[in-house]
């Protein structure tokens, strides 16, 4: 059987994980916070019929060797934290982070999960929590009857509450990083989970020690490129194109040698 059969049908899958993965991209462009996924391929084992530098005589050695690949494999997708551009809302619960780092999010479960989407909301207890209802943490309460929040490029909240012309601070806000944010886990709902490959998190207040800072009345927007997405879509669809004319090929090829009359 020949080996290009196999070897384009590994080329065609990973294709397919390719045109995947940029359809998810292009699916979130308008996602808060959305960092575009990047897949990493790696080459299959091959098999050496002369290793180089073998001797070709007593005194002499080949200088370049014989060696057939069997394809290719996806080893992994990683995430791609560059910064995404601001867009100002005017809506004083929107925040974006410029720089490093990620907000504390306290999951149902007691797990805290990380994210770059700044997009909150007040549930009925006065909390700042996620489009899910998820709270930040630490856990920030606004007053009821609070007529106007500021956030800090340090992180710290303040509320002017009633009739008061002095703001009252009610907390800060902060901040983790990790030595492999890539290493994190997407979750879904903007969520990433830590991981053994991503270390652990550094928290600490914005705009310290390297952390990002916090812009109030702003969001960052996915990283998606569309039209670098575009044409690694067309990339894509070309080299599945071609795996399939090898196959084709290949096929074309068995035919003719069984066709042969002795």
């Amino acid at each position: 059987m020949m080996r290009s059969l196999y070897i384009s049908a590994t080329g065609m899958g990973a294709q397919q994980r390719q045109i995947d993965t940029v359809a998810n991209n292009l699916a979130n462009v308008d996602t808060t916070g959305y960092k575009k996924s990047r897949n990493n391929f790696q080459d299959l084992l091959y098999q050496i019929d002369k290793t180089a530098g073998s001797q070709s005589s007593q005194n002499t050695t080949v200088p370049v060797g014989i060696h057939s690949g069997h394809g290719v494999k996806h080893v992994s997708t990683e995430k791609v934290f560059t910064q995404g551009e601001m867009k100002n809302t005017g809506v004083e619960l929107d925040m974006a982070i410029e720089g490093t780092g990620f907000f504390q999010i306290l999951t149902p479960t007691g797990a805290i999960a990380y994210s770059r989407a700044g997009n909150f909301q007040r549930d009925p207890q006065g909390r700042i929590v996620t489009q899910d209802g998820f709270p930040l943490e630490p856990e920030i309460i606004i007053p009821q009857d609070a007529r106007r929040v500021e956030v800090s490029f340090d992180g710290s909240v303040q509320v002017w509450v009633g009739d008061d012309n002095q703001p009252t601070p009610v907390g800060t806000i902060q901040l983790a990083r990790f030595s492999n944010p890539a290493g994190l886990s997407p979750m879904g709902k903007n969520l990433y989970a830590p991981t053994v490959a991503s270390g652990n998190p550094v928290v600490e207040n914005p705009g310290v020690n390297g952390m990002g800072s916090l812009q109030q009345s702003y969001l960052e927007i996915s990283n998606v490129s569309v039209v670098d997405e575009m044409v690694n879509m067309i990339v894509a669809q070309r080299a599945y194109e071609i795996n399939s004319k090898a196959i084709q090929t290949s096929d074309d090829m068995l035919k003719t040698a069984n066709s042969i009359i002795r």
